[in-house]
């Protein structure tokens, strides 16, 4: 008789696992037949450390021509079900990842994996979307070793109606489904609107009341040098200005942690084993300069500078008077082109003579990306004083912006606010910042290699990443990574693992990443051979790179851990399609 997908699990991890309803079907006492993961699994001790080859810093030649200019605005165990159990051999210690020393990073002890879930794991109506599937998923990933997930928790979900009314109930389903299946959580404090940038399956816009004052006062609102509004983001112009029914934004932002800190209190440190404090659009610290929605962007366009409402504007004039240049004060570049150009379509951006390399770009660029700063150290502080001894870290997530990364004015990194540029770190003040206050820098684009990408944008996402992992091992921060797009190959995954190690130069100082994000749990990742691969994969990143075995020996351990699961991971699949 074919066993119940909890019967699976139970017999796979040795230990019987409740159904959703809470009970543990066919429960009367623990089976001889229970058996320790450890005592079936021994990972061999070898020692083959990899390397992450050195870039060459060669000088980048111009782009080619441009295209044309664009302004239009998811009974007993059988012998053969020990090789299951690896997954459970070598659990990482939280203690280790999430080490009490904010700046002591993970030291040679293998990087823990979790998987973001689906943007819309909560519903409208605040209650779990698609709850067997959910189930079914969560039990699906605990076998195959993976530490934990990673979930957005929406303002606009749980905040949406009044200001102070706060409904954690989806979530608070969610967070206990994580933690009877053993799972650790990271919360994404997601105060961004989900819908318009790469990935958003779904539209969840901020709370009601908030877009209602920004429909009464649309500079609430980021703005370009044409008026176009974007409400992805309130604009951090007006972050400490009392412009949302009485209350800041950043006091908005505290209050909601707050909130969420009260109502699962007793999860914190234990599930709850970080906070992703939502720092702008998709999350990430950054103003929302290249937007997809309504095709007003589209790679590798350089994007545009988003600080053209009134609230920012006369931030702008008042540095500019402090700055002994009134007259710069006024609006910011307007020969930087549209959101499609190139950087050498434009009079700002272009390699010779460019605006950015002068005395006003140098001015413009500075204040720009100290405004970002700031907003990011005033919620980062108050993140840390509210979840201060609850056993969590706190993160904040960076873009990678790798496109036109080889040319001088780098400029799609410019307009999202990192004055990053051949002549400037942009990523080292960002990492510094973090650094103050004890939190995490987590970054995007590790599985990506430069030859992947467009030649003609000089995309350069290894080299990013390489400048990225400087910064954070000048400040002494940790270091964690996750996956820009969905990507299922080995090919991804060994370049996963390779920036994972933290090895520059073939010196790593026994760092490696403390924790990885896998983007994302869906129907894709369950296919027989993409869950084969990405058994594998989270194996070797648990395993550190100092206990380093070949692709093929863990792939073959992998094979047949998936075809001892094979019932287990389609009904997961399933149940996601419905």
């Amino acid at each position: 008789m074919a066993m119940s997908l909890p019967h699976q699990i139970g017999a796979i991890s040795g230990t019987p696992i409740a159904s959703e309803n809470g009970g543990v079907p066919g429960e009367t006492s623990q089976s001889a037949a229970t058996v320790s993961a450890s005592a079936v699994w021994k990972t061999p001790a070898t020692n083959l450390r990899v390397s992450v080859a050195k870039p060459v810093d060669a000088e980048r030649v111009s782009p080619l021509p441009s295209p044309p200019l664009s302004p239009v605005r998811g009974g007993a165990m059988r012998a053969d079900l020990s090789v299951a159990c690896q997954a459970y051999a070598t659990e990482t210690s939280l203690e280790n990842v999430y080490s009490s020393s904010a700046n002591a990073g993970n030291k040679g002890t293998g990087v823990p994996v979790f998987v973001m879930m689906p943007l819309d794991s909560v519903k409208m109506d605040n209650t779990v979307n698609r709850r067997k599937a959910m189930n079914a998923s969560l039990q699906a990933l605990k076998s195959a070793g993976v530490e934990g997930i990673m979930m957005d928790v929406w303002w606009g979900l749980v905040e949406r109606d009044s200001p102070g009314e706060y409904n954690f109930g989806g979530y608070a389903e969610l967070l206990e489904m994580a933690k009877k299946h053993g799972l650790k959580v990271q919360a994404v404090m997601s105060f961004h609107q989900c819908g318009g940038n790469v990935g958003d399956s779904c539209t969840i816009p901020l709370p009601k009341w908030v877009v209602e004052e920004m429909d009464k006062d649309p500079d609430l609102a980021y703005t370009d040098q044409w008026g176009r509004r974007n409400y992805e983001y309130v604009s951090l112009g007006c972050d400490k200005l009392p412009v949302l029914k009485g209350r800041t934004p950043i006091q908005c932002y505290s209050d909601f942690m707050r909130a969420f800190r009260d109502k699962f209190e007793h999860l914190l440190g234990d599930t709850i084993v970080e906070i992703q404090v939502g720092m702008g659009p998709a999350g990430e610290l950054r103003y929302p300069s290249y937007p997809e929605q309504n095709g007003t962007w589209r790679f590798p366009g350089i994007g545009a500078f988003q600080c053209f409402d009134k609230y920012m504007i006369s931030s702008l004039k008042a540095a500019a008077e402090a700055n002994g240049k009134p007259e710069w004060g006024h609006t910011g570049p307007t020969d930087a082109g549209h959101y499609n150009n190139w950087p050498e379509d434009t009079n700002f951006f272009r390699k010779e003579g460019g605006g950015w390399n002068t005395p006003y770009g140098e001015f413009f660029l500075s204040w720009y990306s100290q405004m970002l700063l700031d907003h990011g150290e005033n919620i980062v502080q108050s993140a840390k004083a509210i979840f201060e001894n609850r056993g969590v870290k706190i993160s904040v997530k960076v873009a990678g912006i790798h496109w036109h990364y080889g040319t001088r004015s780098h400029a799609p990194e410019l307009t999202a606010g990192y004055y990053n540029t051949r002549f400037h770190d942009g990523y080292i003040p960002i990492a510094q910042m973090l650094a103050r206050h004890g939190a995490i820098f987590n970054f995007t684009c590790i599985e990506m290699r430069d030859h992947e990408q467009p030649q003609d944008a000089l995309c350069a996402p290894e080299k990013l990443v390489r400048q990225v992992a400087l910064a954070t091992q000048h400040a002494d921060v940790p270091l964690a990574g996750e996956n820009a797009l969905p990507r299922y190959d080995e090919y991804a995954h060994e370049q996963i693992l390779n920036a994972a190690s933290l090895n520059i130069d073939g010196n790593s100082n026994d760092r490696e990443m403390c924790a990885f994000t896998y983007l994302r749990m869906n129907v894709d990742l369950f296919q027989v051979d993409n869950w084969r691969r990405f058994v594998a994969f989270v194996k070797k990143m648990k395993e550190g790179k100092d206990v380093h075995r070949c692709w093929e020996q863990v792939e073959r351990e992998a094979e047949h851990f998936v075809h001892v699961t094979q019932p287990l991971v389609q009904e997961a699949a399933v149940a996601l399609m419905h």
